[in-house]
């Protein structure tokens, strides 16, 4: 696979310098939680709509095969930031570590937030974390973020009343809070604090990383007009969960009795969001020159009384969080940048989170300080001809007994169950986008070919075996 390559003869010389010519763009890139390919109204949702989203669309290009760094949040957000697939990644699965926190990223870690300091951006993070405990070598603080607010530990981001965020590393205490009490929800302050970056930042180029909490279970959202005008539209089945005991706002998913339209409402307040980002980068005068980025973690959760079924929340495609199959990578991408990017385009070029760091990297028009698994992705954005392919996408799943995913073309072959013996399936996903139809007996030797392939994709790592 191409490793490191800055693909200058897409634009040609003359387009190459002037595009570099030109002021930095702003880079704001937007990242849900739990966000299914079909959640969004431009994707095919039907039960309710998300025009603010949509809207972003039409200014700019919608993916159709796009693929998330892998099934979960932890990995596929390492395989984001270091360009790496999670055959290569040195976080691929969530690990906790008590008692706030995850597996930490390494110090000497290349992330996008080093790619863009070294290239003079302001760098932030808002939202949700998860790729190091407080006070480690993976705290945003010491990975290259010069402004954090949210959550640090992806556990706690279960819950959106939580006793306390993080600004930096200085602990906020949220009283309002405290005993039950529903007075501080979390995203919304989160939110606040991304626009005031926004407004703070505007005379310096920025790179803002918005790791949105929502729609991750827990399914609750503030008594506002989006849920009361989303109550009683939909059959509910009232969830129970967890509303006291040691595990209460300490991971455990809050009871819900209006569980599908609190899930709308979540989806829409993110629709909200997004416009009030648009709205700030235009009031700036920093909408022309900012490239925003949409898409999701990975597939819809059935967690917490999520009913990804219902909402078709996973579109035509099989499978959903934790799964390999095409409903737990493949995840709604939409990317506008004005003047640059085509508006109302579409496209079904199939791309995944680590190319990424290889395509900011050529748009800063710099080497990134890593191997990367990645190919830029610019031609296709810009609508140029001789954009690079690549040789195979791979993922995996440390959970559930082992995963891996391996596709080269329109061919995918799935090792599942892997520490209990293993079995393989093998789909044509350009045939059979829904990956009803298991291949492997009647084309064993492109099996054969996709397992040599699985074999030499991944380095060996200590802490994430497989085997």
């Amino acid at each position: 696979m191409p490793k490191n390559k800055i693909v200058t003869t897409a634009l040609g010389l003359a387009a190459i310098t002037s595009f570099y010519a030109q002021d930095k763009p702003n880079v704001v890139f937007i990242l849900t939680d739990d966000m299914g390919y079909g959640d969004l109204s431009s994707y095919g949702q039907e039960k309710f709509e998300t025009p603010n989203i949509d809207r972003l669309a039409l200014s700019g290009k919608r993916f159709t095969r796009s693929y998330s760094g892998t099934t979960v949040s932890a990995p596929s957000r390492a395989s984001l930031l270091t360009g790496l697939h999670t055959g290569n990644a040195p976080i691929r699965g969530n690990r906790e570590i008590q008692p706030e926190g995850q597996a930490p990223l390494p110090a000497d870690t290349y992330t996008l937030f080093r790619l863009f300091k070294d290239s003079g951006y302001t760098t932030g993070a808002f939202g949700k974390w998860g790729l190091g405990y407080p006070g480690s070598s993976g705290d945003p603080v010491n990975q290259g973020v010069d402004h954090f607010f949210g959550y640090n530990c992806q556990r706690l981001a279960h819950n959106y009343y939580p006793s306390h965020l993080w600004e930096n590393n200085k602990k906020i205490e949220l009283p309002e809070n405290d005993n039950g009490q529903f007075g501080v929800y979390s995203q919304d302050l989160i939110q606040k604090k991304a626009l005031e970056f926004i407004e703070e930042q505007k005379e310096n180029p920025f790179f803002m990383y918005v790791p949105i909490v929502l729609p991750h279970a827990e399914l609750v959202v503030p008594e506002d007009s989006i849920i009361q005008n989303l109550r009683g539209k939909f059959p509910e089945t009232p969830f129970r969960g967890t509303d006291s005991g040691p595990n209460f706002r300490k991971g455990g998913y809050i009871s819900q009795d209006y569980p599908r339209a609190t899930h709308a409402a979540m989806v829409l307040r993110i629709d909200l969001y997004v416009a009030q980002i648009v709205e700030k980068l235009k009031e700036e005068g920093l909408f022309d020159n900012t490239l925003i980025i949409f898409t999701s973690d990975n597939g819809p959760h059935r967690e917490g009384g999520g009913d990804p079924d219902f909402f078709n929340s996973n579109s035509i495609y099989r499978g959903y969080k934790r799964d390999l199959y095409e409903g737990g990578i493949r995840v709604p991408t939409i990317i506008s940048w004005q003047g640059k990017v085509a508006a109302g385009a579409e496209s079904n070029f199939p791309f995944a989170f680590w190319d990424y760091l290889p395509t900011f990297a050529e748009i800063l028009g710099v080497e990134p300080q890593t191997k990367t698994d990645g190919v830029s992705i610019l031609p296709t954005l810009l609508g140029s001809d001789g954009q690079e392919d690549r040789d195979y996408f791979y993922f995996e799943f440390q959970e559930s007994g082992g995963r891996q995913a391996i596709i080269k073309e329109n061919w995918k072959l799935l090792h599942l169950d892997i520490r209990n013996g293993g079995t393989f399936e093998l789909y044509n996903v350009a045939s059979d986008p829904s990956e009803n139809h298991n291949l492997i007996t009647l084309y064993p030797e492109k099996a054969k070919e996709l397992k040599k392939l699985m074999i030499k994709a991944r380095t060996d790592h200590p802490n994430w075996p497989l085997f």
